[in-house]
């Protein structure tokens, strides 16, 4: 079962996110909805049909780590959170692969983050990484404003791609025509 709204924003609060942290995470259940059932609208066109409820609740619950820590960790904090209080396997793998367009093996192990596989799968966990990626604290940002702001992080140009291929990859979802 999965947490209502309430819930979850309880269950944040409870882990001893800040009203921050909690504000973001209505703002991108938010972006993550719109972007669902914009995708769910066009469902006809590209034959997949988003999980509503996974959606909102992953997004509403995935930076619970920053109860812990707001450094790349969150989100293994997260899933420590997450599994200890009994969620569902599909939120914690929200929880899991959210950070940026998705961390692969071999960037886990040079982050020194435990072993595995932070590459969003499902189109649930993709969507919610997506909005997560496109919000600056509550407010909604470009793709290329995000993408300009992580050049001059100094990110990875391979890196800059997985987040432009993400973007690419759901707004193609999210037109039907």
């Amino acid at each position: 079962m999965l947490p209502s709204k309430d819930e979850a924003i309880l269950l944040l609060e409870h882990a001893g996110c800040s009203a921050s942290v909690v504000s973001h995470c209505l703002a991108v259940a938010e972006y993550a909805g719109d972007i669902a059932e914009r995708i769910n609208s066009c469902s006809r066109k590209h034959g997949i049909r988003v999980d509503m409820e996974l959606v909102v609740a992953g997004a509403l619950l995935h930076d619970i780590g920053r109860a812990r820590t707001h450094g790349i960790r969150h989100a293994v904090e997260g899933v420590a959170i997450a599994r200890g209080i009994g969620l569902d396997g599909r939120l914690v793998r929200i929880i899991e692969r959210h950070i940026g367009a998705g961390i692969d093996r071999d960037e886990a192990s040079r982050l020194a983050l435990p072993p595995g596989d932070y590459m969003p799968h499902s189109i649930e966990e993709k969507i919610v990484a997506h909005a997560d990626n496109l919000l600056s604290g509550s407010g909604r940002i470009t793709i290329q404003e995000e993408v300009m702001h992580l050049r001059e992080k100094g990110l990875d140009e391979k890196l800059i791609e997985r987040f432009i291929h993400l973007n690419d990859e759901i707004e193609g979802l999210m037109t039907c025509d």
